[in-house]
């Protein structure tokens, strides 16, 4: 049986899909390699056929600007905001954003990375009339030119992305061992992955004219050791959230990922599967390479807190971590908050089967980071509407 999310997502190809304005060579490899279920292959024939009409434009974005990308420096090492998904990342990405100093990944490089320069009149301009406004997931406010993660751009332009998961979600176990966790990882294969992750950074800051840059990017939880060896002297924020709220969440992002992005039928049993062991997989990873950071460039946040005092808690990480500019960026930072208020979101529902199977499988989560457990059957388990402000850090 297929879930809801499936037998929607057959009825039509998204004008959106995160793979139309990718590599059409990448793309070919990786139906080749992965396999298009028949139920897709209206959508596969959309991703073909965009990225077939654009490649030109990706090869003169290639022999016109690469030799400048290669040679753009990145003078002052990221900052990296880590965390499972759902965790509060995308709101504090968001956040810290405001700031006049930092730059990102905005919203067209992650869809379009191999057309971002020679695509800024013709294709950005027709991409954000089809881009929805709000996130589909959680009615977060999306721009064309906003703060987004570079994992999607990573996953358009080369083989070397967990985010083909979405894509091909019966590979998921291939994509999390080797690029989100990178167990076993062949050599060349990490040197392959440290080359398409070095040419899009160095292109954000050429576009961003030279800041440095603000990462968030959850995939980069489990990636600490990768990161190091690119920028020893990267700083790190991680967020933590209640993981009874993470997996409702993450449950629900990752149906709702499938029913646009997917060209494999998955289950609801093998969605709640693949939830349950990305987390396991990412976060324990993180905590055996967290003590690699040195001290002074990580900082830990709790979803909690950052809920409850939005700008107390970023004070607290730019001071922790030392970044300078903090005065500069207090009045973007309360221009955010305030813009976050009055915004209702629909109740999850956590079930005792739900209580039961996060205690068994993410235990060492409540452990790590002193969370509660609760006990199946001792009470009613609903999470609650809250502003926007709530609702988004969740992200």
């Amino acid at each position: 049986m297929t879930s809801t999310a499936n037998k929607q997502a057959t009825g039509k190809a998204d004008v959106t899909h995160l793979l139309a304005l990718g590599s059409f060579r990448n793309w070919l490899r990786l139906a080749r390699r992965n396999g298009v279920d028949r139920a897709f292959w209206r959508r596969a024939l959309f991703i073909t056929a965009v990225s077939a009409l654009t490649a030109p434009l990706r090869l003169y974005e290639r022999a016109r600007y690469n030799r400048a990308v290669d040679r753009a420096p990145i003078t002052q090492p990221p900052i990296f905001i880590l965390g499972h998904w759902r965790s509060g990342t995308t709101n504090l990405h968001y956040l810290m954003s405001q700031d006049p100093q930092l730059g990102y990944i905005t919203m067209f490089q992650m869809v379009a990375p191999d057309m971002l320069f020679v695509g800024e009149r013709v294709i950005k301009p027709a991409f954000a009339k089809v881009t929805p406004t709000k996130r589909p997931i959680d009615n977060l406010p999306l721009s064309i030119d906003g703060a987004q993660e570079e994992e999607f751009g990573l996953a358009t332009m080369s083989p070397h992305s967990f985010y083909h998961c979405w894509f091909f979600p019966r590979q998921m176990e291939h994509y999390l061992q080797t690029y989100a966790v990178f167990s076993n990882t062949a050599p060349q294969v990490v040197a392959e992955w440290n080359r398409h992750y070095l040419h899009l950074l160095r292109k954000a800051t050429l576009n961003m004219g030279g800041k440095r840059l603000l990462i968030k990017n959850p995939t980069n939880t489990g990636r600490i050791r990768q990161l190091l060896e690119l920028f020893p002297d990267a700083k790190f924020v991680n967020i933590v959230r209640d993981p009874y709220r993470v997996f409702l969440s993450m449950r629900y992002m990752v149906t709702v990922n499938y029913n646009s992005l997917q060209l494999q039928a998955i289950t609801p049993e093998q969605i709640e599967e693949n939830v349950l062991h990305i987390y396991e997989e990412v976060m324990q990873q993180y905590l055996r390479d967290r003590a690699l950071i040195p001290p002074e460039n990580l900082v830990e946040v709790r979803f909690e807190d950052l809920e409850q005092a939005p700008l107390a808690e970023v004070e607290r990480v730019y001071t922790q971590l030392g970044l300078p500019g903090l005065a500069e960026a207090r009045p973007g930072f309360q221009t955010y908050v305030d813009s976050l208020r009055g915004y209702k979101k629909n109740p999850l529902n956590l079930s005792d089967a739900d209580i039961a199977r996060v205690n068994e499988r993410w235990g060492f989560a409540f452990d790590a980071w002193g969370y509660e457990r609760q006990i199946p059957g001792a009470s009613a388990h609903e999470a609650a509407p809250h502003d926007l402000l709530s609702n988004a850090v969740g992200q």
